[in-house]
């Protein structure tokens, strides 16, 4: 995934952002002084899309060359001046914030060189519109050494509001997208109308949606199909997102043999493969280089948790041979579990 630390500020713009009626000033173009400022705005502005697990594209229904960002994107890769296109990108924003529910905010506009991604460096685009602010305290000492503390609000890169990194990859260029909006109506204009955009179809995205889709199976069809109990449906759950884990490459029949086995379970998953891609639109390939991160992220929604009413939580990591169902005399239901070691 995106990878910081590397990467260089090469330019920075900032303006205001409000109405559709608002004038759009000349932006205020920014010059770091030195290499720890400059760690701060890559932490701020670069950072958060280390966890972004979902990449995406331009899209246009007729050309893509017809796209306003595309356009103003691959004009500033190109040579194109700063500072104007910042303008134009500004102008195009506010042309699709026409919503009375659209905050005011900050835009600012960055160009990086060295954005690592999958081992290759890359020329970069950030776009960042900031409506929230954050308060922090300020402290000073004067030289008559008199404490004073002032109350300010600024940018963090906590939780940015909307933002987007354009790589320079092959066209279709490589998007992440960041839109923490508090509502539908807010929320719609920055990746409909402004990004224009849509799941690019990469190893990224092919890692994510391949993890849900069996997830859903496993805890859907699977289930009631089979009539199985909670802990086999968490062995299966644990064998698949093992797969994921210690192997750098996704080969569906190898997948198929490995984790699920028996013949009856991989017809029931095909079936069901074919189903959720098409209901889904999605285009999967059936091998693809594994994404680290993606798996990581995904993993979360893998719970490896035996719930018992509200007194007991059991974690199951693998072996349930060494776990037991029963039912005793008085119809109480239990687990036997067997250990080595205790912890």
């Amino acid at each position: 995934m995106i990878e910081h630390q590397e990467a260089a500020i090469r330019k920075l713009t900032f303006q205001k952002i409000g109405n559709e009626f608002q004038k759009i000033t000349p932006p205020f173009s920014y010059e770091y002084d030195n290499e720890e400022e400059e760690e701060i705005l890559k932490k701020i502005f670069l950072k958060p899309f280390t966890a972004s697990a979902a990449t995406y594209e331009f899209s246009h229904s007729i050309d893509l060359e017809l796209h306003p960002l595309f356009k103003l994107s691959k004009s500033i890769f190109h040579g194109a001046d700063f500072e104007t296109v910042s303008q134009q990108i500004h102008q195009h924003l506010k042309t699709t914030s026409k919503h009375p529910n659209i905050k005011d905010g900050d835009l600012f506009i960055v160009k990086y060189d060295d954005v690592k991604l999958n081992n290759q460096h890359y020329t970069a685009l950030g776009i960042y519109k900031i409506e929230n602010k954050e308060n922090f305290i300020e402290t000073n000492t004067s030289n008559t050494d008199e404490i004073k503390l002032d109350i300010k609000q600024g940018i963090s890169g906590r939780k940015l509001d909307k933002a987007c990194l354009i790589l320079l990859t092959d066209e279709p260029y490589t998007i992440f997208v960041i839109d923490n909006g508090n509502n539908g109506n807010d929320t719609d204009y920055w990746m409909n109308e402004f990004l224009s955009v849509e799941l690019k179809n990469d190893f990224i995205n092919n890692t994510s949606q391949f993890l849900s889709l069996t997830k859903s199976f496993i805890t859907d069809q699977f289930t009631e199909e089979y009539q199985t109990n909670k802990t086999d449906q968490i062995d299966l759950l644990n064998r698949s997102l093992q797969y994921f884990k210690k192997h750098e490459t996704f080969d569906k029949n190898e997948f198929e043999m490995e984790v699920l086995q028996d013949k009856n379970v991989i017809n029931s998953f095909r079936d069901f493969d074919k189903e959720y891609r098409t209901y889904n639109a999605i285009d999967l390939e059936d091998k693809f280089e594994i994404s680290p991160q993606a798996v990581k992220k995904q993993a979360r929604i893998f719970k490896s948790v035996l719930k018992l009413d509200r007194n007991f939580h059991i974690y199951i990591h693998g072996n349930t041979d060494m776990i037991q169902q029963g039912t005793d005399e008085d119809g109480r239901k239990f687990y036997k579990i067997f250990y080595q070691e205790e912890g």
